[in-house]
């Protein structure tokens, strides 16, 4: 079914409360833990959840709901709210103000809403499926590149990628760069740098390891500000989507994205590019 005025406002119903959470504690105690896989995680990750779950367990009670902090809830309707309540938890922690909460509606397995939403600075992108991305109410667009070298690219960081997926980016920044280290990528961001690139400040995004709550909102935001949101093969990304993100602002530098991205051999890790 298509994404009504309902789905949109309670959306943003749920950014409204998860910033509400969040705000309190930034540069503030946040009772900082780490999880079994090593991950910071926060009072604002866990509250900022359990308010937007709540809220959709009183408007939507058929759907399911899919949140980093609280695991899978079933649906019985195709449709699944995806939560991600602190995308860039150590951004957090460390009192910069480039996380963001992530809200995407998933509908059988296709995101068809999303919002990445910046509560400290009160910024916040929303995409629909058919509809122009908007920054605070206003319709925004990528920029055009004309060539991959000198485009900019940004990633969280390559540290956090699986080992076999490095030489794949580093051979996507030597071709941004045209092999001069000065032009290197930007690092930090989360899922700010999407938005960013919806805005027209960044070329390309490329990620490794995501999990669906960290990119199910991203597509829709980037791909109706006029980008591109494929993984590492050029496959559009669904809920069955291992976790290789690329964001291209400018949908005519695809091709060279993913020829230098494969310009290098294939690892024999499952998680290279081409092997899944």
């Amino acid at each position: 079914m298509p994404v009504t005025q309902s789905d949109i406002d309670l959306a943003h119903a749920l950014a409204d409360a998860a910033g509400a959470v969040i705000r309190p504690y930034f540069r503030q105690p946040h009772g900082l833990e780490l999880k079994e896989d090593r991950s910071p995680v926060t009072l604002a990750d866990r509250e900022a959840e359990a308010a937007m779950r709540r809220l959709i367990e009183a408007e939507r009670s058929g759907d399911g709901i899919h949140g980093e902090e609280y695991g899978i809830r079933e649906g019985v309707t195709g449709r699944q709210w995806v939560l991600d309540p602190i995308d860039g938890t150590r951004s957090f922690t460390a009192g910069r103000a480039i996380f963001g909460t992530l809200i995407a509606l998933v509908e059988d397995g296709w995101p068809v809403l999303g919002i990445i939403d910046q509560p400290v600075q009160r910024e916040r992108w929303i995409g629909v499926a058919g509809r122009p991305t908007l920054f605070n109410g206003v319709p925004v667009r990528t920029r055009s590149c004309a060539a991959l070298e000198g485009a900019t690219v940004a990633t969280t960081s390559p540290h956090l990628f699986a080992e076999g997926d490095v030489p794949h980016f580093m051979a996507l920044v030597a071709a941004v760069s045209g092999g001069a280290p000065r032009q290197g990528p930007i690092y930090g961001g989360d899922c700010y740098n999407y938005g960013l690139l919806a805005s027209g400040h960044l070329d390309i995004v490329a990620e490794s390891g995501l999990q669906l709550y960290d990119f199910a909102a991203l597509v829709p935001v980037v791909e109706g500000a006029g980008g591109r949101m494929c993984d590492w093969d050029g496959d559009p990304l669904t809920a069955s989507s291992i976790g290789h993100v690329l964001a291209i602002g400018d949908p005519a530098r695809t091709d060279d994205v993913l020829e230098a991205i494969r310009s290098v051999p294939h690892s024999h890790d499952a998680h290279g590019p081409g092997s899944h």
